[in-house]
Formats: C-alpha cells, sequence, structure tokens
C-alpha cells in the first residue's frame, strides 16, 4: 500500500464490472444502448489506481475480474480511476487525471481516515482496506438493499465518432438530495511500462476511466444530463462502457449506479 499523504480537512475538492464484448459492440456497430437501473442497489465499485505503483496491478486484476468473481447475480459496476501524484516518481501514467485525485480527495472528506493511497477501493462510496477478502461480501450488502433513486441511461453512436449520453434520475421522496454523474470508460487498454516501479510490465486496464461528467443536484428529486461527446480516435468504441450514478449530496453514499454492460443483457 502506497500512502500519498494525509489530506487536510479545508481541502475542497473539484467538482463502473467490466461489460461484457456485446454491450461494447452495440456502440461500436451504431445502435443505442438504452438500461434502467432495478429495485435492488447496484454497487459502484471505485479503484484509485497508478501504473506507477507497484502494488496496483494485483488490485487491477482484481477489477478486472470482478464481474467473474461476484457472480451473475451480482449488480456491481467497476470503475479504474487513475491518479496523477504518481507522476512525478519516474512514470507518467496515461490514464491519470487530476480530477481522479480530486474525486478521491472528495470520498475520504467522507471516511473515518483521511488518507489517499494506492490502491484504494471504495464500494458505494465507503472505503473498503480489506478489499483482498471483503469485495464480494461488500457488494452482496450492498445489493441487499432497496434503492431509492431510478436512473435511466442511454447511449447513441453518431456519425463521425459521436457519442450521445442521456441519463435521467429520479427519486421517489422528493426531498431526496442528491447528484447525478456519467462516466465512459474503456476495457482492454494495453500498457508498456518503460519506467518506474513497474518497469518492465505490460499491463492491461479494465474499466479505466476516459471521462468524468457531473456532478447535476437533484432538484425536487430529479436531475438530467445530456451530453454530446466527440470520441477521441484513440477511444475504442468496441471497449467502452459508459456508467451514471447517484451520490449523496452530504455523503459519500452511492444510492444508484447503472452500466451500458446491461445491454449484454438484453436490456434495452
Amino acid at each position: 500500500m502506497h500512502i500519498k499523504h494525509r489530506l487536510a480537512a479545508s481541502l475542497v475538492p473539484l467538482c463502473l464490472w467490466a461489460a461484457t464484448a456485446p454491450a461494447y459492440a452495440q456502440l461500436a456497430a451504431g445502435q443505442r444502448c438504452a438500461v434502467h437501473s432495478g429495485p435492488q442497489t447496484a454497487a459502484l465499485v471505485e479503484l484509485y489506481s497508478s501504473e506507477g505503483c507497484s502494488s496496483c496491478p494485483p488490485a487491477d486484476r482484481r477489477l478486472n475480474a470482478l464481474r467473474l468473481e461476484a457472480g451473475a447475480s451480482s449488480l456491481v459496476v467497476p470503475l479504474a480511476l487513475h491518479v496523477t501524484y504518481w507522476d512525478q516518481i519516474g512514470w507518467k501514467d496515461p490514464l491519470a487525471q487530476p480530477q481522479f485525485d480530486a474525486r478521491q480527495a472528495e470520498l475520504l472528506r467522507h471516511q473515518p481516515r483521511h488518507v489517499a493511497y494506492t490502491p484504494q477501493f471504495f464500494v458505494g462510496g465507503t472505503e473498503l482496506r480489506g478489499w483482498e477478502a471483503q469485495l464480494p461480501q461488500a457488494i452482496r450488502r450492498i445489493n441487499a438493499t432497496t434503492a431509492h433513486v431510478a436512473i435511466s441511461l442511454s447511449a447513441t453512436p453518431g456519425p463521425e465518432g459521436q457519442l450521445l449520453l442521456e441519463a435521467d434520475a429520479s427519486a421517489p421522496d422528493a426531498q431526496t438530495n442528491g447528484q447525478l454523474y456519467v462516466a465512459i470508460s474503456e476495457s482492454a487498454i494495453v500498457s508498456k511500462v518503460l519506467r518506474g516501479e513497474n518497469r518492465g510490465a505490460t499491463l492491461q486496464h479494465d474499466a479505466a476511466v476516459r471521462l468524468w461528467l457531473g456532478p447535476v443536484a437533484l432538484a425536487q428529486g430529479r436531475a438530467q444530463l445530456r451530453r454530446e461527446v466527440k470520441l477521441p480516435a484513440s477511444w475504442r468504441p468496441e471497449q467502452l462502457q459508459v456508467v451514471a450514478f447517484v451520490q449523496g449530496a452530504d455523503s459519500s453514499a452511492i444510492l444508484q449506479a447503472v452500466s451500458t454492460a446491461q445491454c449484454a443483457k438484453g436490456v434495452l
């Protein structure tokens, strides 16, 4: 475990399971993918990682295999967010973004221990230090709870690499305070590390976040996010996944999450 630093209390942050091939293929083939969350709460699993961290590859592999490990009946949405604070130590991670550092810091504001490190797992917005043994149990515990928010998410490919993202969140209780986020992740990314702690290693990343959108606050129990995205040529549409989730406005708790990976199960 690599500790970054103890976050100061005054730090203010800036403000998805690897999907199976058929779900990615729908985006690549120009088909609209539309999914809807169900009555149970899906477990959003966030892994904070870096290609410059020698302890991270085992955690990356665990996230890559999470859907298989959790079982077909599990509702799990994995995301790998690569942080930048390792970039000064020998290797600049091509997947790292400063906003992921801020996201990690924001989650830690609501945890008992405000320490950022890699690899660091959060399940449902709560840090899970014993992830080696406790991930399946944590996922099942969240899946056993009734969701208080419903999310509809669609991704519609357009011409010349355009992708229209539409997410709607609603809560039966109009007083529910929450924030809607949308992310695009990519899987089967292969990277050859030339320097740093993982020098000479070839790493594979699944569910690595490429684009992060939000938050959009729920107003009277509803929130909408519409965005047309121009996909960079280096992103492979057949390996992309779109995720939407709602987080409590005054906590790190994830109220519900959904992923276009469900399209592989016929949720259209």
